[in-house]
C-alpha cells in the first residue's frame, strides 16, 4: 500500500494507523461479529487515466461500520474491461496481503475476511465471475460478487 489511505474525517492514514483504528472499533462493541472487506472500483477518465479506488472497510454486522480509501490515476491504458477489472481485483489483493501482514504485529479481535469483486451475474462482467473469484481463493481469500460486494461495488464506486 505505497499510497495512503483517507478517513472519513479527511486523515491521510498508513496501513498501520489503519489497523489501530479497525482494532479500537471492534473493541468499542466486543460483544459483535466484524468483517474486514477489501474492494476495489474504477472509472475511464476522459483524458484516457483511470481512477482506481480501494476500500478498507470493516463492518460491524448488523450494526453500521466505518471504512477507508484511496484513489489511484494510471495512465496505463485498459483496452478491455476485463483488463481494467483484473487490475481491481490485483489492487485488492495487494491491499489485503499488506494490510494482514500488518495485523501480525498486533493482537486483533476475531473477524472474518473478504475481498469484494465489482462483476456479477448480469452485465458485461458475467463471464469473468469464475476466473477473478478463483484467483481471489487462489490467494485464500473469501471473495464475494455482486449484489455481495457492497465493498467494491457501493463504497469504493462512491470515491471513484
Amino acid at each position: 500500500m505505497e499510497h495512503l489511505f483517507n478517513s472519513s474525517l479527511g486523515l491521510k492514514l498508513s496501513p498501520e494507523q489503519i489497523v489501530r483504528e479497525l482494532i479500537r472499533f471492534m473493541q468499542e462493541d466486543a460483544k459483535r461479529n466484524y468483517k474486514i472487506i477489501i474492494g476495489s472500483d474504477s472509472e475511464k477518465n476522459g483524458n484516457g487515466t483511470v481512477d482506481f479506488v480501494t476500500a478498507i472497510v470493516i463492518h460491524r454486522v448488523g450494526n453500521g461500520g466505518r471504512y477507508f480509501w484511496r484513489r489511484i490515476v494510471q495512465e496505463k491504458r485498459f483496452h478491455t474491461l476485463r483488463d481494467r477489472i483484473l487490475e481491481e481485483v490485483l489492487m485488492s489483493i495487494d491491499v489485503a496481503k499488506e494490510l494482514l501482514e500488518t495485523t501480525k504485529q498486533f493482537e486483533m479481535p476475531k473477524y472474518d475476511f473478504e475481498i469484494h469483486v465489482d462483476v456479477g451475474e448480469n452485465g458485461a462482467t458475467r463471464t469473468m465471475i469464475q476466473e477473478l473469484v478463483g484467483m481471489v481463493r487462489a490467494m485464500n481469500f473469501e471473495a464475494k460478487t455482486k449484489p455481495d460486494s457492497y465493498a467494491a461495488s457501493k463504497v469504493a464506486d462512491r470515491h471513484v
